[in-house]
């Protein structure tokens, strides 16, 4: 039935294949029976193989069991879940959080949930394509402006003239590893009295010393500011988060569709995040080895010639003119031992090489990494 549409991704280099992984999480992984360089996970500090982790899920298990059965409106959830939910807003310093099933539910529930018929969102050209969908599960009307231009906002913002005004932004991109400028943004959402919704995947457990990019900027949440955030990438386990004003996660408690509706997240998942949060606050430096790994490859890219963007975060990217080059790249350092997956439309508008940066990485991986990438560009010219 689909014969024609799969060959013709396949011919324009667009055709996804997935890659089983015979090996705990890490900065090495075993893929077909051998042993790879990991460049491409988002798991930040190294915490998905922690024993930390491996054993409070293990206790959780035998005490309550591993399918939660029900929605936790049905008491399908635990004591642990509220446990994880007093200390998700306690990290986040805001009034309460509440436990979704993955990041891509948490907007889409959330964000429809926010912003009902009559009022306007502003989003990100770039943002992520959980948001788009939230956006456009939404009745609200849709507003895009140019990618991190708070001036381009702040127009748009003026001319429109709704009852509920809610900016959404991913606060990091995960596929350019930039930052949005968000003092600029939280200025403009209290000037006009508009919520403003913070997608934190790829910045909780990373800026703002694993906190956030409010607090890397030095802001302090709103009644109206809303974090979304993700147990799944630096924290190590799996699950999201919205934290905020008591009144809203009360509203999206009774209202968010993806929360109402799921099986709640198994008992020893929620240990699990748990058990990260409490190595993220005891061991500080898995921050700062993360940010000294990220420096480290950026300087020794840009030394051999590759422009690696502007490395404001642990993901590097290296642009490609076509899916062919982008391919052809990933190819030769997987030859090399080195995974690092082609990114491609509609991913991306522009193919490349996205590589991520984890405070588990050696210096010596890095350094074959650098090595790899400066003999490609060798037989390249």
């Amino acid at each position: 039935m689909f014969e024609e549409e799969l060959r013709e991704l396949e011919e324009n280099g667009l055709l996804r294949r997935l890659l089983p992984r015979n090996s705990p999480q890490g900065p090495v992984i075993t893929v077909g029976g051998k042993e790879y360089l990991n460049f491409a996970s988002n798991d930040y500090l190294g915490l998905a193989g922690r024993q930390e982790l491996l054993r409070a899920a293990g206790a959780a298990g035998r005490k309550f069991g591993f399918g939660a059965g029900a929605s936790r409106l049905l008491a399908g959830g635990s004591p642990l879940h509220e446990e994880l939910e007093k200390a998700v807003a306690a990290f986040k310093m805001t009034d309460a959080a509440l436990l979704f099933n993955s990041g891509y539910t948490a907007n889409t529930a959330s964000i429809a949930a926010l912003a009902a018929e009559g009022s306007t969102i502003f989003s990100d050209e770039l943002n992520h394509a959980s948001i788009i969908d939230g956006c456009r599960l939404s009745r609200a009307r849709v507003v895009i402006y140019r990618h991190r231009d708070a001036g381009h906002l702040e127009d748009l913002m003026r001319r429109e003239r709704t009852d509920r005004k809610v900016v959404v932004t991913d606060s990091v991109f995960s596929m350019d590893g930039d930052i949005a400028p968000l003092p600029e943004i939280y200025a403009l959402c209290r000037r006009h009295d508009a919520v403003l919704y913070l997608d934190e995947a790829h910045a909780t457990g990373v800026l703002g010393g694993g906190r956030g990019a409010l607090a890397h900027f030095g802001l302090a949440p709103h009644p109206r500011t809303i974090q979304m955030g993700t147990f799944s990438k630096a924290l190590g386990s799996f699950g999201a988060f919205v934290a905020g004003d008591r009144d809203v996660i009360g509203w999206l408690t009774n209202t968010a569709r993806g929360f109402m509706f799921s099986t709640a997240l198994p008992a020893p998942v929620a240990a699990a995040s748990l058990a990260s949060l409490s190595l993220l606050g005891k061991r500080p430096g898995l921050v700062r080895r993360l940010w000294a790994n990220t420096q480290k490859t950026a300087e020794g890219l840009r030394e051999i010639g590759y422009d690696p963007g502007p490395a404001e975060t642990p993901i590097l990217t290296i642009r490609r003119r076509s899916q062919g080059d982008v391919l052809t790249l990933s190819a030769f350092l997987w030859g090399q031992g080195i995974y690092a997956p082609a990114i491609r439309p509609p991913t991306v508008r522009e193919p490349r090489i996205r590589l991520t940066l984890t405070a588990a990485h050696t210096a010596g991986q890095i350094r074959a990494l650098i090595k790899a990438m400066g003999e490609y560009g060798r037989e390249a010219r």
